[in-house]
């Protein structure tokens, strides 16, 4: 009774408890990049720190959730000095607000390979509950295991998140957008699970 008992235990480990796999961020072919109006061009920049728990379930994506995570003082738009100043705060206020977070709570497919993530985003200390439109790339057996892409591509307005400062043109409107438009381009790498553990060997 006792092997059988150790046999039985030993299969309901190795049993998966959840659909869901566990994947991680490539943050070697990921971006997090963003672009605003600044007088009549427009200004890119990216956040170079951010990571993100994804957990997909292929069969039913709904059951699907992600966080994702930006160190807020990872900001860079290529000049030192704007650099400084979205830091400071009249914009980002990073050592007060040091991440940005996303944290999705439904998805809803909307095509083949579209999704609306539905979640809590939380920056410079405001959160708002946001829908975010996906786009899945699809995955990718490679040697060094499975790959999956996403990429969203949405609208935020800056003044919802009290990040206000702004200066006035003399010709008329201003120098900054209240709209600042943000791409997130993500390669991620299938985290495999654990190896099963062997089965004891049987009692005399």
């Amino acid at each position: 009774m006792k092997f059988i008992r150790n046999i039985l235990l030993a299969s309901l480990v190795a049993l998966p408890v959840l659909a869901q796999e566990a994947w991680t961020v490539d943050k070697g072919h990921s971006s997090a990049t963003f672009k605003i109006r600044h007088f009549a061009a427009n200004v890119i920049g990216q956040f170079r720190d951010f990571d993100a728990t994804i957990n997909l379930d292929r069969a039913n994506p709904a059951k699907s959730n992600v966080e994702f995570t930006i160190q807020s003082a990872s900001i860079d738009t290529g000049n030192e000095g704007r650099d400084k100043h979205l830091k400071s705060p009249d914009f980002f206020e990073v050592e007060k607000f040091p991440t940005i977070t996303f944290k999705s709570n439904a998805i809803t497919a909307k095509g083949k390979d579209t999704f609306a993530v539905t979640g809590d985003l939380t920056m410079h200390g405001v959160t708002k509950r946001v829908t975010l439109p996906v786009t899945f790339g699809g995955f990718v057996k490679t040697k060094r295991g499975e790959k999956a892409g996403f990429e969203v591509e949405t609208v935020l307005n800056r003044k919802d998140y009290e990040i206000t400062w702004n200066r006035a043109i003399d010709e008329g409107g201003f120098m900054l957008s209240d709209d600042v438009k943000v791409t997130i381009n993500l390669e991620l790498n299938k985290q495999e699970p654990p190896a099963a553990p062997a089965a004891p060997a049987p009692t005399k």
